[in-house]
């Protein structure tokens, strides 16, 4: 900000009232620059410029973007019809529409969804052949967990049975001598 520009905003903060209480805030829609929009289009920005909130001077090439695949009048046009809580969202959509159309002049938002959707089937894919992989992981570690469960208890039972047929075979032994 510069020293005309602080005078003024000091000089208007100080505006008689007919009340003691602080005057009210500015919308944050007041630009004190003319809008990128009406900057492009060289033309003096009104204070209830439609396109000021949107297209703030800081950003030129939003609207330019949007002017060279909508036109001004259409964007205005369209922005009128609209609530102004559905604005905001709405230019931003414009942009993006425009700029795929640029970029892409035959299939525009549609070629971006496309490729994007393509790349989601990709992923899905890739993703449903790594859960099977896991699931066949899983299964072969159980399996393997109950091979060596059943190995073990082979195992287990055999040294019982080898103990208690050698406890039993001398027992044997002496049971056909007393005889």
């Amino acid at each position: 900000m510069d020293h005309t520009e602080a005078a003024n905003s000091n000089s208007n903060s100080t505006s008689p009232s007919s009340s003691s209480s602080p005057p009210p805030p500015l919308p944050p829609a007041v630009v004190l620059r003319p809008c990128a929009a009406c900057k492009i289009l060289r033309r003096r920005c009104a204070e209830k410029c439609v396109l000021a909130p949107y297209f703030p001077p800081t950003e030129p090439a939003k609207f330019t973007i949007a002017h060279r695949v909508f036109g001004a009048t259409k964007i205005i046009k369209f922005l009128q019809e609209l609530p102004e809580s559905q604005r905001a969202d709405a230019v931003s959509s414009m942009v993006y529409e425009a700029s795929a159309r640029i970029r892409d002049p035959v299939y525009g938002c549609a070629g971006a969804i496309c490729h994007f959707q393509k790349q989601v089937n990709e992923l899905q894919a890739q993703l449903a052949k790594a859960q099977a992989e896991l699931v066949k992981m899983q299964c072969q570690q159980a399996n393997l967990v109950a091979y060596f469960a059943w190995k073990w208890h082979n195992l287990l039972n055999n040294r019982r049975n080898n103990q208690s047929t050698t406890s039993l075979a001398p027992h044997r032994a002496n049971s056909r001598v007393a005889r």
